[in-house]
């Protein structure tokens, strides 16, 4: 079945909302779901890799790309990069350049990639890189910018020059040992925090401690109050919606200052309120804040991974925090924050629920920075329109695009200001990896060109470029 075809047919159940003043761009999505002419940019094509004549991705006529920076490449700054290329932001370069700064999702006591003397924990191997490159996907420069973390998911772009990291993790020595069975008590530092990384410079590889410890996914910064909304996936468990207030806003300070303030979003006269589930088209809430009174755990008594992971989370939910699935990506765009629930929703007619907490193919939240209300935008009507939304972005259009993390085919989809949901490109099978899947998607700064990472065993990022006039980015 055509998925553009399915999703008119199933509008009615698509969950979009319709609302105005602040909630611009996608969050202004018309109720009916209806199709908007010029949105698609019409069916999907094998397309070869202009690096080396490889098909590796499916897009609309009139697109081109080069895939570059493969894992196992070596750094033009010395050593080699990781696999799993993940969340990654992109930021102005000389003469035409586009910097980025790209996450690596390594997990386990694998030992760091890089320079080892300088890594947070010389036995992780999760990091960032940072690449200058034209906006063809030529690397002019490579280097790796942070080693010694663990589980790099997502992140955010800061506007006075950095990257925001995320560990999707608490793993340290001590906390037992995580899903992978790997031992722990290899592990030289905690680890479940978000770090600074400047575009400019190496990272100093000191954690924000003050900004929890618990399995982080994305960051995105508020200008007007300095504050830093964070999502957490937490896979089998309760995930939450929280905010980091530094001591002194970024902005002023020109970093992200340690020993503030770390709050979790709740539903005003709602204690425990849980957003995992389906809810009314254009369903909004009222948010107000609890504060999470230790939000640094170390474990003098060596907890299971579970019962560390639930840890920050728990207390805010003991305060009546509000109770998402699998918060991964967020965005700040003209003081909205929007953010994905990768299984919320109920289970559509037809689709099995996913495996974890949360038995949806997806919602999108819009959080009002200033009248501190919360809208859901988007829930998908099943895995035929939209399967486990992950990382998202916004075009210039204020139209989201996102990253599918779903079992079977994963795509990039838009989800226009009117409330179109449309293919824009497909990912062919990765040999050996199927689980292989769309992540970091981001627009360089002159809107030219479209990168984004494949998350394999086989990661490699891609430049992708054409006549976006043509539909809904």
């Amino acid at each position: 079945m055509d998925r553009r075809k399915f999703l008119t047919a199933s509008a009615a159940t698509a969950g979009v909302a319709m609302f105005g003043g602040p909630f611009a761009g996608v969050a202004a999505a018309g109720a009916r779901g209806a199709r908007t002419h010029g949105a698609d940019y019409g069916p999907l094509g094998p397309v070869a890799d202009l690096r080396d004549g490889v098909v590796r991705l499916q897009l609309p006529a009139g697109f081109r790309y080069r895939s570059f920076n493969p894992v196992g490449e070596a750094f033009t700054e010395g050593g080699l990069t990781p696999g799993r290329h993940d969340g990654m932001a992109a930021f102005r370069g000389p003469k035409g350049s586009t910097i980025l700064v790209r996450n690596h999702e390594v997990n386990g006591p694998v030992g760091a990639f890089g320079n080892v003397a300088d890594a947070y924990d010389s036995a992780a191997g999760g990091g960032t890189a940072t690449l200058r490159v034209t906006r063809y996907g030529e690397v002019i420069k490579s280097a790796a910018s942070l080693n010694g973390t663990q589980m790099n998911c997502s992140g955010g772009p800061m506007p006075w020059g950095a990257w925001v990291t995320c560990e999707e993790t608490v793993n340290g020595p001590d906390v037992g040992n995580d899903f992978t069975g790997a031992d722990n008590t290899l592990l030289k530092q905690k680890h479940g925090y978000i770090f600074e990384v400047p575009i400019d410079r190496a990272a100093s590889r000191r954690p924000i401690r003050s900004a929890g410890r618990f399995a982080h996914e994305s960051a995105a910064f508020d200008p007007r109050t300095g504050a830093i909304y964070l999502t957490e996936d937490n896979f089998g468990f309760a995930s939450g919606f929280y905010r980091y207030l530094p001591p002194k806003n970024p902005l002023k300070a020109g970093r992200i200052l340690d020993g503030g303030k770390l709050q979790m979003l709740a539903v005003k006269h709602q204690p425990g309120k849980d957003l995992s589930v389906g809810l009314p088209a254009g369903a909004s809430f009222q948010a107000t804040w609890v504060t999470i009174d230790d939000p640094d755990p170390t474990f003098t008594v060596k907890p299971t991974n579970d019962q560390a992971i639930q840890y920050v989370g728990n207390q805010g939910r003991a305060k009546g925090a509000a109770i998402f699935s699998r918060l991964e990506g967020a965005v700040y765009d003209s003081g909205t924050v929007y953010f994905v629930s990768t299984q919320g929703g109920a289970t559509a007619a037809g689709d099995t629920a996913p495996s974890g907490f949360g038995k949806g193919r997806g919602q999108i939240f819009a959080y009002d920075t200033w009248s501190d209300r919360l809208r859901l935008v988007y829930e998908s009507p099943g895995s035929l329109v939209l399967d486990l939304p992950d990382n998202v972005t916004t075009s210039k259009r204020g139209t989201l695009v996102l990253c599918e993390d779903g079992g079977g085919d994963n795509y990039l989809r838009g989800l226009t200001r009117r409330g179109e949901i449309f293919d824009f490109s497909r990912l062919m099978p990765v040999t050996g990896d199927s689980g292989a899947e769309f992540a970091g998607s981001t627009f360089g700064p002159d809107g030219h060109t479209l990168y984004v990472n494949v998350q394999s065993s086989q990661g490699l990022s891609y430049a992708i470029w054409g006549p976006w006039h043509k539909g809904g980015f």
